[in-house]
C-alpha cells in the first residue's frame, strides 16, 4: 500500500493551492477521527490516504472531477482499492462535463467520505467568520444556523451532505456534530502541518 508521505507527495504533484491542500489535510484528518470512533482504528491510516487523496484531480481538471482520479492514481501506484474510495465520493453528482459518477460508496469509510466532504468545507468557512477563525469554540447551534442558511457556503451541497447521512443511516444532526468534533479535535494537528508546508490556515 501506498505510504501516507508517498500520498502527500503525490497530492502536491498535482495540487500547488493552499485552499486544495488544507482541504485535503482536513479530510484525511477527520476520517482518521472516524475510524477510530466508529471502530476502525487498525484502518485508521488506510482512511486518511483516502481522504488525502480524494481530490486530486480536481485542481487540475475540475471538469472531470473523479474521471481523472484513477489515472492520476494509478500513475502514483495506488491500489485499486483507493482508487475506488476515491471515485466514490462522486457518486450521483454531475461534473462539468455532464457525466454522472457512477462509482457508488458500499464500504462505511466511503459512505463517511461521501457524507463530511462537503461538511468539512461548510464548517470551515463558519470557522472563518468567527473572530477566534477557529473550530475550537464553534458550538452546534451556530453550525446549525449557517447550515440553514442557505447563501452561506453555497458551494456546499447539502443535498450530497444529506444524501451522505442517509447513506449512513444517521439522522443530519449526529453528522453535523461527528463531523464538527472532528474538526475541532484535528485542528492543531491540521495547522502544524500547514505551518511546515508554510500555508497559513487563517486564509486557505
Amino acid at each position: 500500500m501506498i505510504t501516507r508521505d508517498e500520498a502527500f507527495t503525490l497530492l502536491k504533484k498535482y495540487n500547488k493551492d493552499p485552499f486544495h491542500i488544507q482541504h485535503a489535510l482536513t479530510v484525511e484528518a477527520v476520517m482518521q477521527w472516524y475510524a477510530n470512533e466508529l471502530g476502525y482504528s487498525n484502518e485508521e491510516e488506510h482512511w486518511g490516504i483516502v481522504g488525502l487523496l480524494h481530490d486530486i484531480d480536481f485542481e487540475l481538471y475540475p471538469d472531470e472531477h473523479c474521471l481523472k482520479a484513477p489515472e492520476l492514481l494509478r500513475d502514483g501506484g495506488v491500489s485499486d482499492d483507493i482508487i475506488h474510495s476515491v471515485c466514490s465520493h462522486g457518486y450521483g453528482i454531475t461534473v462539468g462535463n455532464g457525466t454522472t459518477i457512477d462509482v457508488e460508496p458500499t464500504l462505511e469509510m466511503e459512505k463517511v467520505l461521501f457524507a463530511a466532504d462537503e461538511l468539512t468545507g461548510l464548517i470551515w468557512a463558519a470557522a472563518l467568520m468567527r473572530p477566534s477563525k477557529s473550530t475550537k469554540d464553534m458550538e452546534l447551534k451556530s453550525l446549525k444556523k449557517k447550515y440553514k442558511s442557505k447563501g452561506f457556503a453555497a458551494g456546499c451541497s447539502r443535498e450530497v451532505i444529506e444524501r451522505g447521512a442517509a447513506q449512513l443511516g444517521w439522522d443530519l444532526e449526529k453528522l453535523l456534530i461527528m463531523t464538527l468534533q472532528a474538526m475541532q479535535a484535528c485542528e492543531d494537528t491540521i495547522n502544524e502541518e500547514l505551518a511546515a508546508e508554510h500555508i497559513s490556515s487563517k486564509t486557505a
